[in-house]
């Protein structure tokens, strides 16, 4: 089945983490009032992956048999999330190129670095090989996914041998490896909590509690049939959001809201059926998150701070949908016309109906 709340957390959380980059063009003091607030807000990130685990657990945990099965796993899984990240990355190093050729002026020189190149190509940028964002910062969550995906297998044996039980060793062991490390300075950020670069083993502790959280729901550990338990979950952990100290608590309010969310759409699927009509925006939420660091390239860094800010034609909020908006029609089409042709080639499946991938899409 699918969780279309799930679907809504996501498109929500992508919107956010976009708009919290657009507004470091924002103008004035308040500005940063907002991306200070946006800020806290960033653990959402966490629940994509849980997200992630959740779904790819429930939907190929059952099936996941043979070396085949698993080289078709990531066959499917690649076709749905590498088509984008390559496009993205052909545009960004082209910008590094050309500042490399002294075609155009570049700032934040450290983010054009060629020499990562062949890290984002083979989308290993996340897994600590190199200290700092590059190109398309965003798509460090690609490599982290991918991470999690070639360590699935694990997570099955886990479950298969072991049950609930282990799984829950697996996550609070992973966790406690997370902590030593932090502890060590192994994080270029500080605690593995907000980790980028490093940020395939917080990735893969996210996804592991989302694999979790599949295998209660499917052993039906709680009675939960309404949606609201996990909405105020939800909203527990975005309360807490604002206190850094409690992110701890921040990630189990979050596990929490899935496993409710899991519940109580599982045991009744049609409950959300009137979200139906809004799936295919709702839908675009990995191409927003991807998509958004190009069009601020070309609308903000340039159309913006070059053209429209310097001659005060009009004011940065009243600009700022025009981004927004763009981003979200860019990963549409791409949506559309890229990822569903490629992907489906890509995964062998050209007759398949199209359908737009997400982080978590199966």
């Amino acid at each position: 089945m699918h969780y279309r709340i799930f679907d809504c957390w996501r498109f929500s959380a992508a919107i956010l983490v976009m708009t919290y980059h657009f507004m470091f063009f924002a103008p004035g003091t308040h500005a940063a009032i907002a991306t200070d607030a946006l800020h806290h807000l960033l653990p959402l990130l966490d629940a994509f992956f849980m997200i992630s685990g959740f779904v790819i657990a429930a939907r190929y945990a059952p099936r996941m048999n043979t070396m085949g099965d698993y080289r078709r796993f990531l066959r499917r899984r690649l076709a749905r999330l590498y088509p984008l990240h390559f496009l993205t990355l052909l545009f960004f190093g082209s910008i590094g190129a050309a500042g490399a050729l002294g075609l155009v002026t570049l700032h934040d020189l450290p983010r054009w670095n060629m020499a990562d190149l062949p890290l984002h190509v083979l989308a290993v940028h996340a897994w600590g090989t190199t200290d700092r964002l590059t190109f398309n910062y965003p798509s460090w969550s690609v490599s982290a996914e991918f991470f999690c995906y070639l360590l699935f297998p694990a997570v099955v044996l886990v479950w298969r041998r072991a049950g609930i039980a282990g799984l829950a060793f697996l996550l609070f062991g992973w966790i406690a490896v997370l902590e030593v490390w932090s502890y060590a300075g192994v994080f270029p950020s500080g605690h593995w909590t907000n980790a980028d670069t490093f940020g395939a083993y917080r990735a893969f502790a996210d996804f592991t509690a989302g694999a979790l959280a599949a295998a209660l729901v499917a052993r039906r550990a709680l009675a939960v049939t309404s949606h609201m338990p996990g909405l105020l979950a939800l909203a527990a952990a975005l309360l807490t959001m604002a206190i850094p100290a409690f992110v701890h608590l921040t990630l189990a309010l979050l596990f929490l809201a899935i496993l409710l969310i899991g519940l109580s759409e599982g045991a009744r699927p049609r409950s959300t059926e009137r979200l139906e009509p809004a799936m295919p925006l709702l839908r675009l939420s990995f191409g927003i998150y991807i998509l958004h660091a190009a069009c601020e390239i070309v609308l903000l860094s340039f159309l913006w701070k070059r053209i429209l800010e310097p001659q005060e034609i009009m004011s940065f909020y009243a600009f700022l949908p025009v981004p927004m908006l763009a981003t979200i029609a860019l990963a549409f089409l791409s949506a559309r016309f890229v990822e569903g042709p490629l992907g489906r080639r890509l995964a062998g499946e050209r007759g398949a109906k199209p359908r737009p991938p997400t982080l978590a899409s199966a």
